[in-house]
């Protein structure tokens, strides 16, 4: 069992890689190694082979020891500030958006890569002209050493960070822009709708387990499931001649006591032990928050909730209202257009949900509803947009679904 544990474990390796993905410290942890392996490998060829230095056009004609360290000090000072004063842009833009457009949108902003690069580059400048500052040693040719080949490194990374931050101060604004949040929102619901639909296997519906469960492990900690490994799941119970039932799917909240599976043992398997215990729920990991991974939920409820927040009496922006109504439209048509047919059953491999049409549009346009119908543009708009679905809807559950919400939008219309 201490192999099914361990290859349980990328459910955890998963949640890390996206925790990782989601700071503002792992790439500019990257650039600040690889600038002081940069800085190490240049010193070392200033030392032992310094025809290269002499081969290269240098910038710095006759310089000595004095005015390079002079120099390496003034690029290190500017770099470090400018990178303060960007974070600082940083945390502002992200409050502001926090603020405006929902605290649930933070994610976004912290794995946005032109921020966590720029932020890199200015870091691993800083650390590659300390290095190289260090290196500097002033006195006669015997005892001095004045690194060409790394100066040179150094003003060039000074310049690359000096285009950085005029990109960084285009970038911010762009990042808290409103349509473009929605407009990445968007994108990534419709790339994970198709990968959800292209994965979705074209067994028969699910069926719940006969009898009574003989196990219903629990993780023994509170928090929202934000990765479940059903690949290894599955492996287990077919070793072990069991069926799983999944009580809690990614993006659920669990209760430390909470079951997160019911395990049903066919005829003759033998009932889990505390071994196996830890092997299921090493499938599970959790975390203090909902993600987008494995949860394309999540993604629709930022969409609805900028969609409440913008036609709050506070806000009262509807054309912002509309552009998330249209991302949540695009996303429902990838399911009414795509050509293997969105999935009909609620329940795939061990009870997981799977995405339907009508489960989308309750979550998205229904649950928007209560909003929408306080602003008569926004209430046309979305019945536009309803009309555009049913026109491309393909079975009778779903236009009967796109029906009610018509009616319900039409009736609610304000004068």
């Amino acid at each position: 069992m201490s192999g099914q544990r361990l290859t349980g474990s990328r459910a955890w390796l998963a949640k890390v890689l996206g925790d990782l993905r989601a700071s503002y410290w792992a790439v500019p942890g990257l650039c600040l190694v690889g600038a002081h392996l940069l800085a190490a490998l240049t010193l070392l060829a200033d030392r032992h082979h310094p025809e290269l230095a002499a081969a290269m056009p240098t910038a710095f004609p006759d310089m000595q020891a004095a005015g390079a360290r002079g120099l390496l000090t003034l690029m290190a000072s500017s770099v470090i500030g400018v990178a303060g004063v960007m974070f600082s842009m940083t945390m502002v833009a992200v409050s502001f958006a926090s603020g405006n457009f929902g605290p649930r949108l933070i994610g976004n902003f912290m794995r946005d890569r032109g921020t966590q690069w720029s932020l890199g580059i200015l870091v691993g400048t800083f650390a590659f002209c300390l290095q190289i500052l260090r290196a500097v040693q002033p006195g006669s040719n015997a005892d001095g050493f004045l690194p060409s080949l790394s100066l040179n490194a150094a003003l060039w990374l000074t310049l690359i960070s000096t285009c950085t931050m005029v990109y960084f101060v285009h970038h911010v604004p762009e990042i808290i822009k409103v349509s473009n949040i929605a407009a990445a929102l968007g994108r990534r619901l419709e790339t994970c709708l198709r990968e959800e639909i292209g994965a979705a296997p074209s067994d028969a519906a699910w069926q719940i387990p006969a009898g009574d469960p003989v196990a219903r492990p629990s993780l023994g900690r509170s928090g929202y499931v934000q990765t479940l490994d059903t690949d290894r799941l599955q492996d287990i119970a077919d070793c072990n001649q069991w069926r799983l039932r999944l009580c809690a799917q990614p993006g659920d909240f669990v209760a430390a006591g909470m079951p997160v599976l019911e395990v049903f043992a066919e005829d003759g398997a033998r009932a889990p032990d505390d071994r196996d215990h830890g092997a299921l729920c090493a499938c599970f990991a959790i975390g203090d928050e909902r993600t987008e991974n494995q949860d394309l939920t999540f993604l629709v409820d930022q969409l609805v909730e900028m969609t409440a927040r913008a036609l709050s009496s506070g806000v009262n922006d509807p054309f912002t209202a509309c552009d998330c109504l249209n991302r949540m439209y695009a996303a429902l048509d990838v399911l009414l257009t795509c050509p293997t047919g969105a999935p009909q059953d609620e329940y795939g491999q061990m009870g997981r949900n799977r995405t339907t049409f009508c489960g989308l549009l309750e979550r998205s346009f229904a649950a928007s509803c209560p909003y929408i119908v306080t602003d008569r543009m926004v209430c046309d708009h979305a019945s536009v947009l309803v009309a555009r679905l049913r026109a491309s809807a393909r079975t009778d559950r779903d236009i009967e679904a796109l029906d009610r919400l018509a009616e319900g939008l039409n009736g609610a219309k304000p004068a």
